[in-house]
């Protein structure tokens, strides 16, 4: 199966905030937000402009989505798009959602990750 790519326009960033932080009102209402609490942290995925000055958080990635929705019985799907990435030494940030995927890399790392990528699978921007 050759997986088809779509690149988000938007700049990422990955947020970090305390175990018992509460959830900030900023982050409730964003169309493209991921927000995982576990045991160690809480972490926000989103475009990093709407993002306030002051969080803790790594700027300037740039996300594939990974066209869906995927079924769950569906195997090796992150391991053929990181493996090729890792060597080449491009390091990643992956999300999974119950019907897609979405793989992130730092902008500086976008064009070589694209031309990588591309050999095996469909990319539209």
């Amino acid at each position: 199966m050759k997986l088809k790519l779509h690149i988000l326009p938007e700049k990422f960033a990955i947020c970090y905030f305390d175990k018992k932080a509460p959830i900030p009102d900023w982050a409730k209402e964003i169309s493209f937000c991921s927000i995982t609490r576990t045991n160690d942290e809480l972490s926000i995925v989103c475009p990093q402009d709407k993002v306030p000055g002051g969080a803790l958080c790594e700027k300037n990635w740039r996300a594939f989505k990974v066209e869906g929705p995927l079924g769950f019985s569906l195997t090796g799907i992150v391991s053929s798009l990181s493996k090729p990435l890792a060597d080449a030494k491009i390091s990643i940030f992956y999300i999974s959602t119950y019907e897609t995927d979405y793989l992130f890399v730092e902008e500086e790392n976008l064009k070589k990750a694209k031309e990588i990528l591309k050999k095996f699978c469909e990319i539209k921007e």
